[in-house]
């Protein structure tokens, strides 16, 4: 069985160029050609929904000239690629809080979700200025608004109601999470939302990594037992 959603934390950009004598944004433009790669795989493999950790909210805390550069090269990769997304019929889609990003970022990806919004393929969503915590305490206050002024009534609440205020509303629970780089951590990414996901781990740092390396992980999810909490069904 192919995961419906994967989500991947691509990491390593920053190390990749460091080992090769190179500045870090050297290692965030091959990193550029490597999510081109992986969308193309991702769709071959009928991955119906791929989520990239594209830009965190502890990101904004690097130094700001490697900010403006990660900012201005993700709206030359938005310009670039949106006749293949388009040609492709992915449909993107974007999370995180968006409004804290620059116009100029902003007005690229608006206009580009609007254009794909038709799509029927793969949905590519894009996570910007995103944070977990973040994404749970803004529905936390949403719902608890809503709770006080009798918009939702605690009678009929369910997780359902905490996943229609989530930047994920609308997208299906992650079936498996990729973190490149050898880092075995979720660095605040999807808390949610990869409640019973698979988890998968790889050495390769983002830029060496490859659809043969996306195969690998799928291979490993579908040699894997999800209980959902549940006893196996090999034991009593």
């Amino acid at each position: 069985m192919i995961p419906k959603h994967t989500a991947i934390i691509m990491d390593g950009n920053g190390r990749w160029a460091e080992q090769k004598g190179m500045p870090r944004i050297f290692g965030h433009q091959n990193g550029v050609t490597t999510v081109r790669k992986i969308i193309e795989a991702a769709s071959k493999f009928n991955i119906k929904y791929l989520t990239l950790f594209t830009f965190s909210v502890e990101n904004w805390d690097r130094p700001t000239s490697e900010v403006d550069t990660l900012m201005g090269l993700l709206v030359q990769t938005l310009k670039d690629e949106f006749e293949d997304l388009f040609k492709n019929n992915i449909k993107l889609n974007a999370i995180g809080d968006l409004d804290s990003l620059p116009n100029e970022v902003r007005k690229e990806l608006y206009t580009i979700i609007e254009s794909t919004k038709g799509n029927t393929g793969m949905t590519l969503t894009l996570a910007l200025s995103y944070g977990g915590k973040q994404e749970i305490f803004k529905a936390v206050k949403e719902i608890s608004e809503k709770v006080k002024n009798d918009i939702i009534c605690l009678d009929n609440f369910d997780d359902s109601v905490i996943n229609d205020h989530l930047y994920t509303s609308g997208l299906p629970d992650v079936d498996l999470l990729i973190r490149t780089s050898g880092e075995k951590r979720i660095s605040n990414f999807l808390l949610w939302q990869i409640a019973y996901a698979e988890l998968y781990f790889t050495d390769v740092y983002w830029p060496d990594f490859t659809e043969e390396d996306l195969e690998k992980a799928i291979v490993e999810y579908q040699n894997r037992e999800r209980r959902f909490g549940k006893t196996s069904k090999f034991f009593v």
